[in-house]
């Protein structure tokens, strides 16, 4: 056991994983030596960043505490902290039920953690982080909460609503990130498109991404997490006129059906999805639209179902992932809706969609031999560089393999590659 080493594992998603950052930076600054999802802990303090958005993901970072608990029994441990989502949502029954933790922290106060070790937050590297990322991207959280409401989702109950971060703020840990080398930044915030009404009483979020891009060193933006109703459109411009924002879009749409979407309180009917993934095509052309859908919503027949199939195969999106509907505590769905799709037909429905996709996804890969791309080196792995286009958001898209024994590339670094073959999730290229 290292006593003066803080070993931190997070769950879940990006948003989670930019405050264990910020959380590693303080403690370095406070003398510790710090580590991120070690295979191997050993330091004297353990720190886990929960995920409680879905039951598995709650499963899994309940399994985690519990692997820790039971290294601090054995003796290897001597103080474990948990923070988070799950935390902020099941504070009190955590308490009660896991005793072997010797403080839960929420969402938004674990800098109090710093206090109980003796030590203080400094404000003056608030913006200052450890990037856990291959060091040439990272992950820019822009926003907290959520004021959309939606009736499946339990995250402005953990979260609260939306707050947004001051825009100076953020444009001056741009800047000190692209200091530390980082190229690449993928803005992410549970809802994207709603940026600046709290602050600034307007949607700013294509001036935000403006200012971003204007920075020297800033050479791709990647934009996550939008939302249909009310699009901001400006948005489109600045990625149609800006080199470096990524013709690249993640916009969660769920479902087509006007009778589903309504339930779901998405406040958009399928006639307006139709027209704005029209228009996105129309004044961005060649963009990489990524989404997500939900089959088994409360009162999905097969009508709505084969709304959303008829709709998928139309919009032949580039990336998609689907997921079946599951009851989350407290949600207005929970509340109103009895869960009436059977768990083998929600199988059933998802199995339909995602081979539908995954022929779509095929077929568009095959499209892009031939091809060149500008292509980011992220890593090397057996006989392959692995790198990413434009149109490829790390860890959930395409990736591009070079061969190592074709030439000698650098990490970080861009190139222009060529496509020489394609399968459902690659694409193998060769550097010209």
């Amino acid at each position: 056991m290292i006593k003066n080493r803080v070993d931190i594992i997070t769950m879940g998603c990006s948003k989670n994983l930019v405050d264990s950052e910020h959380l590693m930076r303080q403690l370095q600054e406070c003398g510790y030596e710090v580590t991120h999802d070690t295979d191997e802990p050993c330091g004297a303090i353990a720190v886990i960043n929960t995920c409680g958005f879905i039951g598995d993901a709650k499963e899994e970072s309940i399994n985690m505490i519990l692997e820790f608990c039971q290294r601090k029994e054995q003796g290897d441990l001597e103080r474990l902290y948990v923070m988070g989502c799950l935390s902020e949502r099941y504070l009190d029954e955590l308490r009660e039920e896991i005793s072997q933790v010797d403080h839960f922290y929420g969402k938004f106060n674990w800098n109090e953690l710093l206090s109980d070790l003796k030590k203080e937050y400094s404000s003056q590297i608030a913006n200052e982080r450890v990037i856990t990322t291959p060091g040439h991207y990272a992950f820019l959280k822009i926003s907290e909460g959520c004021n959309r409401r939606c009736a499946y989702c339990a995250i402005p109950i953990i979260t609260g609503s939306h707050v947004s971060r001051p825009m100076e703020e953020i444009l001056d840990e741009v800047r000190y990130l692209v200091s530390q080398g980082v190229k690449e930044f993928q803005i992410i915030a549970q809802e994207l498109t709603y940026y600046g009404v709290d602050l600034y009483k307007k949607q700013s979020i294509a001036e935000l991404v403006e200012k971003i891009s204007d920075i020297e060193g800033v050479e791709w933006i990647r934009l996550h997490y939008a939302y249909p109703s009310n699009f901001p459109y400006d948005l489109l411009r600045v990625m149609r006129t800006r080199d470096n924002v990524c013709k690249y879009l993640d916009i969660a749409l769920q479902h087509v059906s006007t009778k589903i979407l309504k339930k779901m309180l998405r406040h958009v009917t399928k006639e307006e999805t139709y027209a704005l993934v029209e228009r996105m095509r129309a004044e961005v052309p060649g963009i990489c639209l990524r989404t997500t859908m939900m089959v088994g919503f409360p009162g999905e027949t097969e009508k709505e179902f084969e709304e959303l199939v008829e709709f998928v195969k139309w919009a032949k999106f580039d990336r998609l992932g689907a997921f079946a509907y599951s009851e989350e505590d407290g949600t207005y769905a929970a509340l109103n809706y009895r869960d009436s799709v059977s768990r083998k037909k929600k199988q059933e429905r998802l199995d339909r969609l995602m081979d539908i996709q995954q022929r779509i996804s095929s077929k568009l890969n095959d499209e892009k031999v031939g091809k060149t791309f500008k292509t980011i080196i992220d890593r090397i792995e057996g006989e392959y560089y692995i790198g990413r286009t434009e149109f490829d958001s790390p860890d959930v898209d395409t990736e591009v393999l070079v061969p190592v024994a074709d030439c000698e590339l650098k990490i970080g670094a861009f190139y222009n590659v060529r496509i020489e073959d394609a399968t459902e999730f690659d694409l193998m290229g060769k550097v010209l």
